[in-house]
């Protein structure tokens, strides 16, 4: 977690004036929101509703929450992130709380009272995390009784492909599906957003969980799962798939729509009586 830290603290720079963010297109309005719209159509109207982010990178998410009208909290481990999030948060006068922790530390930095009406998360997170049981009981942690998880993210059927280095269509099994113990350690090449840029000497760990992994670990803390969809498209470009005139990425020809390449799930903490 410590390497993967400063991985993401230099990330973080890279990322900032990347084309792949589009920080300016934020700043000036052409593309305020970032949020896609299967996912509030999915979570619904969030105006007047608090809402926390967890793992939200340098708050381009959350800001946009924040846009559409709910209070906001963002959480990350990168102290870079946090500060980037912090001041674009004051450039843009939009009212959000970020705070810098680990995960699995949240609930002992965060007073959350009751809780959050939406708990979300989103977008190649959770395999940065080695422990799914202890993820879920963060989530549930802030779930306020009668209020909701989302989360929207890369299946994990996909993410057991060799995703660098292989034509449209070839899926090679390379990395395991269910959760792992020892990470998967690799030597970072640029980031996600710039191949290019340098990241001398810095190291990625990730980790696996398969999706029965993912649901069982959030009923066990008392969620209830009101729905799992599984998509036939990527939200991020992988080797193995072709971008599509909808702007997503999907297996080329014959083999487009024969696998789930994301997933969405909504679950709720009952309301007390």
């Amino acid at each position: 977690m410590a390497t993967n830290r400063k991985l993401w603290d230099a990330w973080t720079k890279i990322h900032l004036d990347s084309e792949f963010y589009d920080v300016a297109s934020f700043r000036n309005g052409e593309r305020p929101i970032r949020i896609r719209d299967y996912e509030r159509e999915e979570i619904g109207d969030v105006a007047g509703r608090t809402l926390l982010h967890l793992q939200c990178h340098f708050g381009l998410d959350t800001l946009s929450w924040a846009r559409l009208g709910a209070t906001v909290t963002g959480t990350d481990f990168s102290p870079e992130a946090i500060a980037a999030a912090r001041r674009l948060a004051a450039e843009l006068g939009l009212p959000a709380t970020f705070i810098c922790a680990n995960l699995y530390e949240l609930p002992a930095v965060l007073d959350a009272g009751e809780g959050f009406d939406v708990v979300y998360t989103s977008g190649g997170v959770i395999g940065w995390l080695p422990d799914i049981d202890g993820w879920a009981q963060v989530v549930a942690h802030f779930v306020k009784p009668g209020g909701m998880f989302y989360i929207a993210e890369g299946h994990p059927v996909a993410m057991a492909f060799e995703n660098e280095g292989v034509q449209p269509g070839e899926l090679r099994l390379q990395y395991p599906y269910w959760s792992h113990r020892e990470p998967i350690s690799l030597e970072a090449h640029g980031s996600y957003a710039d191949p290019e840029a340098p990241t001398d000497e810095l190291v990625e760990h990730g980790w696996d969980h398969g999706l029965g992994e993912i649901v069982t670990g959030l009923a066990r803390e008392g969620l209830r799962i009101e729905f799992l969809h599984e998509f036939p498209f990527s939200m991020w470009k992988l080797d193995f798939t072709v971008e599509g005139p909808d702007g997503r990425f999907h297996l080329p020809g014959e083999l487009d729509g024969r696998l789930p390449l994301s997933f969405s799930l909504k679950a709720t903490k009952p309301a007390t009586s």
